[in-house]
């Protein structure tokens, strides 16, 4: 059952390892006074989880500043039997970065340089612990863009993106994170540094092995650097919000602009109203955009590096159309930058808005694009019978079938009897899911949350070749066990 704040015990079968004092001190050695942390209440932080659903209880954080320091800690651990955790900015939501009594926090924090940037080939190479929003901001004074976007990305870091494949709102036009990544540097779990910070768009020799690190949550591999893929700094952006009556019609506006704009759409994504009323009721300076009321809304986002091109023109012409055939209720355009940061506000801060509504339990999911108004209808009506008077929010990342299907408690329900029912909503979600095609985990990965919840749906065959990559890689089970697969003996 996942409670809140509850303590993390590992499910390793073998006996935990003492962090003894020449361990540390050989840490020590290696890091310097800078880079280990031991402190109580410096660790606080460090244990910390973003959701509240488990506390680490690491009693040593190493904060290496190179990769070759990384690699040491990495040998050291390897030597002395230590399990590692990786860790970056400690934003993810499912419980991969917590760590035991008897392991070490690796934490890339201070491995934050731009190694270089060629402006002219698209292209930056990065430490795993650069925060995103640094890296979005280095790309913008080469007159560049780094299009990976999320509600994190002040805090959130590289390392931890790629380990994640994280998605975000421009996944519909510039894809996951996967798809940003030309090269990587990864320290191994015996310590040796695979460099393939190569710059390439095609390199056909062998497997690709960056796409087994990327995802994989540092169960494989601790993510030291990245080559990544910039982009031409757009040159106009047009913003929409749009109004429905029917749920439906938001997946026909989608197709709608994608015939009209071709390549031009770079966010579409979905709001209840009731995500729109607790945004409102619970954020800072915002107001409904629109005067009626509607069931859904979508907030819709153009964009284009085009010389001369507006899309605002494009924009207009797009609603219009929609409004003819019925599409629309109502929509409103940007007409300022502050217009636009107040749409982004209401659909980012909707997480931050759903914690003072009451207790919710999140599912990140993807169906086919076709089949998200069945699913939101379907699991909607499923979790209502179970538990009347629940409260659903779905929204997100409609555009590529990435569906946040968080419930709020009832209200009046007691906030743990809710959060009791984890598992049971769970189930009546998720079976949804796989019915119609889905996937369980979208964009937030699997960590601890999700790994019986992984077992139930993926076939056995994926699961044992998952199984064999990880006892090839990491035949020690030293790197973050217990996230992605059970723990095993070594």
């Amino acid at each position: 059952m996942v409670r809140p704040a509850r303590r993390l015990f590992l499910q390793e079968r073998r006996r935990p390892v003492a962090l003894d004092a020449s361990f540390l001190e050989a840490l020590a050695a290696v890091l310097g006074p800078r880079g280990l942390v031991t402190d109580p209440a410096d660790l606080a932080s460090f244990n910390a989880e973003e959701r509240g659903l488990y506390r680490g209880e690491a009693t040593v954080v190493a904060r290496p500043d190179s990769t070759d320091a990384c690699a040491e800690v990495v040998r050291l651990c390897a030597t002395h039997g230590v399990s590692i955790v990786p860790q970056g900015g400690n934003t993810g939501l499912c419980g991969g970065a917590v760590a035991g009594a008897n392991q070490i926090i690796v934490s890339t924090g201070r491995m934050n340089r731009v190694r270089w940037i060629d402006a002219d080939g698209c292209r930056m190479a990065v430490d795993a612990g650069c925060v995103l929003a640094d890296i979005q901001a280095k790309a913008r004074d080469a007159g560049c863009l780094f299009p990976l976007s999320l509600g994190a990305e002040g805090s959130c870091q590289i390392g931890g993106n790629l380990a994640t494949n994280a998605g975000g709102v421009g996944v519909l036009h510039y894809g996951n994170t996967r798809d940003l990544c030309l090269g990587l540097e990864v320290v191994l779990p015996d310590g040796r540094i695979w460099n393939g910070m190569r710059a390439l768009e095609k390199d056909n020799t062998g497997y690709a092995l960056r796409q087994l690190f990327i995802g994989s949550e540092g169960t494989l591999g601790l993510i030291t650097g990245a080559v990544l893929k910039l982009f031409p700094a757009p040159t106009s952006t047009a913003t929409a919000l749009c109004g429905f009556e029917d749920l439906s019609r938001v997946t026909r506006l989608l197709s709608l602009c994608r015939s009209i704009t071709g390549d031009d759409v770079t966010a579409f994504e979905l709001i209840p109203r009731f995500g729109l009323e607790i945004a409102l009721e619970h954020l800072d300076g915002l107001r409904d955009p629109l005067e009626g009321s509607h069931p859904w809304y979508a907030l819709v986002e153009l964009s284009t590096s085009r010389p001369g091109a507006d899309l605002n023109e494009v924009m207009e012409s797009l609603l219009g159309r929609a409004f003819e055939e019925e599409i629309l209720s109502d929509a409103v355009i940007t007409a300022s930058l502050d217009q636009r940061a107040s749409l982004w506000r209401l659909r980012e801060g909707l997480p931050e808005a759903q914690k003072h509504a009451g207790a919710s339990i999140k599912h990140d999911v993807s169906v086919p694009l076709s089949q998200v108004p069945t699913f939101i209808e379907r699991a909607s009506a499923a979790v209502t019978a179970a538990c009347p008077g629940i409260r659903p929010c779905p929204f997100g990342h409609v555009g590529d079938g990435n569906i946040h299907f968080n419930l709020t408690q009832p209200k009046g329900m007691d906030k743990q009897a809710f959060l009791d029912r984890w598992e049971e909503m769970n189930r009546l979600v998720h079976d949804i899911v796989a019915d119609l095609g889905g996937s369980i985990s979208a964009e937030h990965g699997i960590g601890r949350l999700k790994v019986d919840e992984m077992r139930h749906y993926k076939a056995p065959l994926e699961l044992d070749l998952m199984r064999a990559l990880k006892t090839a890689f990491d035949p020690a089970g030293l790197m973050n066990p217990g996230v992605i697969l059970p723990a095993t003996t070594a």
